[in-house]
């Protein structure tokens, strides 16, 4: 069965065929990096004027290279949660008009959902395992019992890792985009020039949450105070110490949760997994099994929502086409505390 995903909740315009849910038989990603680049940040509205610009050429792009047609394939699947509601109107009425004129079955599809299946695309991992889910607007620790079904143990209650790691390379004027230039820079610095605090969450059911703000705070705005003698604050040494307690913050829950559950396998997906650091301090980690997308998949892709659309026609569900986009992420099962 070949699946025909599109994508559109952000800022990269994607279509892809993928193959029984695995095969990827293209893949297409135009970027809009360029666009935003002077902003230091996605633009909302430069966002969808692109994604309309764009989203025909790439659907048929996509087709083209694997040597599709709408007539051949057999199912349209495209993200209609969460995301920026600009955006992802364009996708999702795109692919509504398609499904509808071609007499296609249409699957819509939770971008979350499409991040942790990612890994998929590469090889079979069995269920249940700890889903890891960080990107520029979302942080999820997850206990995932199938494509569809997840329980969220934890998330953080502010800013997303992905945004921590932007708005840091925006006040210090590193480039964009900052997660990827801070990792960057970070190679060529030392962690230790920096000793950033680490969040304290005090509320009871917080023990596998996560918080940025503290250390997005401290790196702008505090810096001298936890800086440490005998280190000059270059942008390598800055990025260094950042990233170094970005990734911590992290580990910390995810590693609490790997002892509560006792769930051993780690699937990560999300634009932040690209990180070097957290796949090295991951990977060094003993008795566990960690899985991660190659990097083209981390990142925003349509081969993902392929995927996962395919897992849904596979098991007979079909989107209605008047289903709605919505800027939220919805429908997660959360975790109950002892104490509620």
């Amino acid at each position: 069965m070949k699946i025909l995903g599109i994508e559109s909740s952000c800022d990269e315009t994607a279509a892809a065929v993928v193959e029984d849910g695995h095969k990827i038989i293209s893949s297409v990603v135009a970027t809009q990096i360029p666009f935003h680049e002077a902003y230091k940040g996605v633009v909302p509205e430069i966002a969808s004027r692109k994604h309309t610009e764009w989203i025909l050429p790439v659907v048929k792009t996509a087709l083209q290279e694997a040597g599709e047609t709408l007539q051949s394939i057999d199912g349209i699947a495209v993200t209609n949660r969460p995301g920026l509601m600009g955006s992802l109107l364009v996708g999702l009425t795109f692919a509504k008009t398609l499904a509808w004129a071609c007499n296609k079955p249409f699957i819509a599809v939770n971008h979350m959902l499409g991040h942790l299946y990612a890994a998929h695309l590469e090889q079979d991992i069995p269920y249940p395992y700890l889903g890891l889910l960080v990107s520029g607007g979302h942080s999820l620790i997850c206990k995932v019992y199938d494509f569809d079904s997840i329980e969220v143990l934890g998330s953080t209650i502010d800013d997303a890792p992905g945004e921590a790691f932007d708005k840091v390379a925006k006040f210090y004027d590193f480039g964009y985009p900052g997660g990827v230039i801070i990792d960057r820079l970070a190679k060529n610095g030392d962690p230790k020039a920096a000793n950033f605090p680490m969040p304290v969450l005090h509320e009871s059911g917080r023990r596998y949450d996560v918080s940025y703000s503290g250390l997005k705070t401290a790196v702008i705005n505090q810096i001298d105070q936890f800086w440490n003698p005998g280190y000059e604050k270059t942008p390598e040494n800055i990025a260094a110490a950042f990233q170094s307690r970005a990734v911590k913050i992290l580990l910390r829950s995810l590693l609490r949760a790997v002892e509560d559950t006792g769930l051993h396998t780690i699937v990560a997906g999300g634009g932040v997994a690209a990180n070097s650091l957290l796949r090295e301090k991951l990977a060094e980690q003993k008795g566990l099994t960690c899985i991660f997308p190659p990097l083209k998949l981390c990142t925003d892709n349509a081969a993902m929502i392929a995927g996962v659309g395919y897992r849904y026609l596979a098991r007979g569900d079909r989107s209605p086409l008047d289903c709605p986009a919505s800027a939220r992420v919805e429908g997660f099962k959360r975790r109950k505390s002892a104490s509620t």
